[in-house]
């Protein structure tokens, strides 16, 4: 009996080292990528792509493709974290924050504002090149309600943020990579899915961020005035990514940002 019983637990070992070794992230993204879309009920049909580089999805809403960089698929090492670099793109896309980039874009650089007259309409922040700190947060909260829905672990979005390159002052203050934009998440979760926080996420990376959160909650907590306003903010958040993704759904990421994009890059072709 007992050999047999050793035997059983050689195959599931060799079976286990064998998985490890055949699993891509790549590979992953579009049966990831899949049912994200289905169990969000999410009709857009989409593919996935895996690009090099700077995932592009300015133009999502005509190709139907789903673009990830295959540089964030670096830093996933299963598919929970697979689904966090899906769920975040997905997430810009959901907060048109791809077609702000397309306005951005035409503001800066091709001279269609030589008047200032849109600059004088929109906040700095608007007219950076460059994704906002607010806006990878607003896709990531977006993304762990994806998949969470989906049945991934959402923590793995915090591992995938802490995993990438961090700045000087994470580095000073002897935090985790992108500590701050992990938090967002971290508050989040700890507040609309406290569930998911206590079943916890069984990584090394995961015990170092947590090893910096807990004591920041635990300071928060204590002060009322300071825990009021959290939550007043958390329901926001709660409602405000509920509300895109409805319109998501509807629109199929038709909006404002690319109706206008488009308007004015055919005013500007038809006045050459």
């Amino acid at each position: 009996m007992k050999k047999i019983f050793f035997a059983i637990l050689a195959l599931l070992f060799v079976a286990v080292q064998v998985n490890a070794a055949t699993w891509v992230a790549k590979d992953r993204v579009t049966p990831v990528g899949n049912q994200i879309l289905t169990k969000n009920k999410i009709t857009a049909k989409l593919t996935f792509k895996v690009v090099e580089g700077v995932a592009d999805n300015s133009e999502i809403v005509k190709t139907k493709v789903l673009n990830i960089s295959e540089n964030d698929l670096q830093y996933a090492g299963n598919d929970n974290e697979v689904a966090a670099a899906i769920s975040n793109e997905l997430g810009h896309v959901i907060c048109c924050h791809t077609d702000k980039a397309k306005m951005r874009n035409l503001i800066i650089g091709t001279g269609t504002n030589t008047d200032n007259t849109i600059t004088n309409a929109i906040n700095s922040d608007f007219v950076s090149s460059k994704i906002s700190q607010k806006e990878n947060e607003e896709a990531d909260v977006t993304g762990v309600n994806l998949m969470i829905t989906a049945g991934y672990n959402p923590l793995a979005l915090i591992v995938w943020v802490t995993k990438h390159p961090g700045s000087t002052m994470d580095i000073l203050k002897s935090r985790p990579n992108n500590f701050d934009r992990a938090m967002v998440t971290y508050k989040y979760l700890t507040y609309a899915y406290p569930s998911k926080v206590k079943a916890g996420y069984a990584c090394q990376e995961y015990s170092i961020f947590l090893a910096h959160a807990e004591p920041v909650m635990k300071k928060l907590t204590k002060n009322k005035k300071k825990l009021a306003k959290f939550n007043k903010e958390q329901q926001k958040l709660i409602d405000e990514r509920n509300e895109d993704l409805a319109k998501y759904k509807v629109n199929g990421g038709l909006n404002g940002w690319g109706v206008t994009y488009d308007w004015l890059t055919q005013t500007e072709s038809k006045s050459k």
